[in-house]
């Protein structure tokens, strides 16, 4: 999947400006940025529900814009920020909405849409919640189904934004390991919008800065996420420091005395 020279905004404002991205396939890259940096803007523009002013989004050289609904959405799964279930659905029902791209009036249910739920509860471990409404689960839960429901749809790419946010932090780990272990074991290629600094830089393949509707620095979280980006992107004032147990780079902001 590759961004060129992508442009895009909303009501004639442009929002992001000449963004350009090669996204690394079997790996999950994080995009993390100030609040209405563009972060969700590229994102949205990437699974073609926002159609750039200038530029191109495309799939092994097909231009994600030029190509049927129902193809895009057999090779790429979205899950937008805080996705809303109808009231009274259940776990099953949720994550089995992921088929619909694979079906049509003359493919109904079948043993591969049943066995790709099953296969995707599984990995989201909300097997033995199966049967309950969704409002009766915890927010972490709720973020495991809608997990399960892109899982199901079985792309080779998934875009998901700010799957984390309001959750504490011992499940962001639990999620985060999820959504890795989905990229590394099973070679789909992921692409997250992040606020969590630590929590991005402690699983991501790569990382990607935004400031400003623009593409600040990309590249190994080595070599990104240092003082002086954090710095310049954010304006924070941090010391980076080197975690024993992964080797990943952790930021400990500074607090004035």
């Amino acid at each position: 999947m590759r961004v060129e020279n992508l442009s895009a905004g909303y009501g004639g404002t442009p929002v992001i400006h000449e963004i350009s991205l090669a996204i690394p396939n079997g790996a999950l890259t994080a995009i993390v940025g100030p609040n209405g940096c563009g972060k969700s803007t590229v994102l949205k523009t990437m699974a073609r529900v926002l159609k750039p002013s200038i530029g191109r989004v495309t799939l092994c050289e097909d231009d994600i814009h030029s190509l049927p609904t129902r193809a895009v959405a057999q090779r790429l799964a979205l899950l937008p920020q805080g996705p809303i279930a109808p009231e009274g659905l259940r776990v099953r029902e949720l994550v089995a909405q992921g088929r619909f791209p694979h079906q049509s009036l003359l493919r109904q249910w079948s043993r591969d849409d049943a066995r790709a739920v099953d296969a995707a509860m599984a990995a989201a471990d909300v097997s033995d919640m199966a049967d309950r409404p969704i409002e009766s689960l915890s927010g972490g839960q709720r973020q495991r189904c809608w997990i399960a429901m892109v899982l199901a749809q079985e792309t080779p790419i998934l875009l998901l934004d700010e799957p984390t946010t309001f959750l504490d932090l011992k499940v962001q780990v639990e999620l985060m390991t999820l959504l890795r272990r989905i990229a590394h074991h099973e070679g789909r290629t992921l692409v997250i919008v992040m606020h969590e600094l630590n929590v991005a830089a402690a699983f991501a393949d790569r990382l990607v800065m935004m400031r400003g509707g623009r593409i600040e620095v990309e590249g190994g979280v080595a070599d990104v996420f240092t003082e002086l980006t954090l710095r310049r992107v954010f304006g924070l004032d941090a010391t980076v420091l080197t975690d024993p147990g992964s080797g990943r780079p952790v930021c400990i902001p500074k607090v004035a005395t």
